[in-house]
């Protein structure tokens, strides 16, 4: 999910310097979408590493 948040990154990048404004912006949305979804993802996966570690030890 992070790499299709960093090709989404990329796309905004160029599209914004080409002159694309819009689908700059679109991309960029995406991008930010896809990337705080990556980091709730992992941060939950910590969580039950956590609380399955407690329970293991």
């Amino acid at each position: 999910m992070l790499k299709w948040a960093l090709i989404f990154l990329l796309i905004a990048i160029v599209a914004g310097l080409l002159g694309f404004s819009n689908i700059s912006a679109g991309a960029a949305t995406i991008a930010k979408i896809l990337f705080v979804l990556a980091l709730v993802i992992f941060v939950a996966f910590v969580a039950v590493a956590f609380m399955v570690g407690k329970a293991v030890f």
